[in-house]
């Protein structure tokens, strides 16, 4: 018996703390791994949302390098191509910070949403 990859319906991930050690660590290169599978296709989005003020570009940058830091086989293309999927918004639970702007992205994005709590308790 073989395992089955089965590609997913288009959908938005929301990860809060998506700047900490375990989004980082874990869950990147555990979505660039479906994601090289391609059981995410189409136009999913994997928006990272914490209080670091960064901008998407410097998001990318860093995902890029817990990619080279922790995903021993990569394929160039096909990290580029799951850079393009990532999304970030600077936003604090603390205050109305950002709300704003994490609403304005899930408006136009997909009706299949997941929230990954990558937060300290």
């Amino acid at each position: 018996m073989s395992s089955q990859v089965i590609p997913v319906e288009p959908f938005d991930y929301i990860v809060f703390g998506g700047t900490g050690d375990l989004a980082m660590r874990k869950l990147l290169p555990a979505l660039y791994r479906r994601h090289h599978d391609k059981q995410i296709i189409g136009a999913s989005r994997i928006i990272a949302t914490s209080r670091s003020d960064i901008t998407p570009e410097d998001y990318r940058a860093r995902a890029r390098n817990a990619l080279e830091q922790f995903v021993a086989e990569r394929d160039e293309a096909s990290v580029e191509h799951f850079l393009q999927r990532l999304d970030y918004v600077s936003t604090d639970a603390q205050s109305d910070r950002g709300w704003d702007q994490l609403a304005a992205k899930l408006q136009d994005g997909q009706t299949i949403r997941a929230f990954y709590l990558s937060v300290s308790p």
